[in-house]
């Protein structure tokens, strides 16, 4: 027989369920369920960084460069950090690599949960703010330096559109309706993306900027890995609109990726925006 835990009706909140039966299994919880202690320094951590995103006539594009740091050290070349959640949505991580993959699949869990006991897709306002909790369940260890900072991004089917949701550490949610970036890189990415960005830009020249503004992030920031021509490594990108969640093949990515760096040689510094 299953344990009164699963026989006991609830919310449709899995992470609360967890809360209540399972504290020690959330992201980042000791045994009893209280957030772990810091003991040491953070040398050893593995963190991620840079995360762009942009809005287009019928859709929004994610994408995340692919390297992970270790203090001034590459722990990894092509760590992946943006997610699937659902059919329309997405999450980038940047932060705390450990803990943001963790917190990313639990809300895996709990969207999909939800929408096993309701019978119906949470709404995109949902699913910001049910992440939003999970953020602010994290503040104990982003207080201990251990932050994650994630970026969402879904295709809006009541709305016809494609939407982009920031967080900072307290969850604290915030949309942004043409581009946004997180991570080291992002100051950079960002700028790349103010000066090429254009509400009017097909899915094709979303992504492109996507990837230059990654370029750009890699360019001024060590923490941001750019497109690693010798082993074939290039960001990963994801593209959203009312057909559902699509990656882009690594062949599809590197073809953009080739043709900015080839660019890049003659124009180091990106494309120009016009003044007026």
């Amino acid at each position: 027989m299953l344990p009164d835990a699963f026989r006991t009706a609830g919310s449709a909140s899995f992470s609360e369920f967890l809360t209540q039966h399972a504290p020690d299994q959330l992201p980042g919880a000791g045994r009893d369920g209280a957030p772990l202690e810091r003991t040491g320094a953070l040398d050893g951590v593995t963190h991620g960084t840079t995360i762009v995103a942009a809005t287009f006539p019928g859709g929004v594009v994610m994408a995340g460069d692919r390297r992970a740091t270790m203090g001034n050290v590459i722990a990894q070349r092509d760590i992946q950090k943006v997610f699937q959640t659902d059919e329309y949505s997405c999450v980038g991580i940047a932060g705390t690599a450990g803990l943001a993959v963790e917190m990313t699949r639990l809300f895996q869990v709990e969207l999909e949960h939800y929408e096993k006991i309701e019978g119906s897709v949470l709404s995109t306002e949902g699913k910001a703010n049910r992440l939003a909790t999970l953020i602010r369940g994290n503040l104990g260890m982003a207080m201990q330096g251990l932050a994650v900072v994630p970026l969402f991004a879904a295709y809006d089917l009541h709305l016809g559109v494609g939407r982009i949701f920031a967080f900072d550490v307290t969850g604290n949610r915030n949309e942004e309706r043409t581009f946004h970036s997180v991570g080291s890189g992002s100051l950079f990415a960002r700028g790349s993306l103010k000066k090429l960005y254009r509400d009017d830009l097909s899915e094709r020249d979303t992504v492109t900027a996507a990837v230059q503004a990654l370029y750009d992030a890699a360019d001024d920031d060590s923490a941001t890995g750019g497109p690693d021509l010798a082993r074939r490594i290039f960001p990963m990108v994801a593209v959203i609109t009312a057909d559902g969640f699509r990656a882009y093949a690594d062949d599809e990515t590197a073809a953009i990726a080739d043709q900015i760096v080839a660019a890049r040689l003659t124009a180091p510094d990106g494309p120009s925006a016009p003044l007026i």
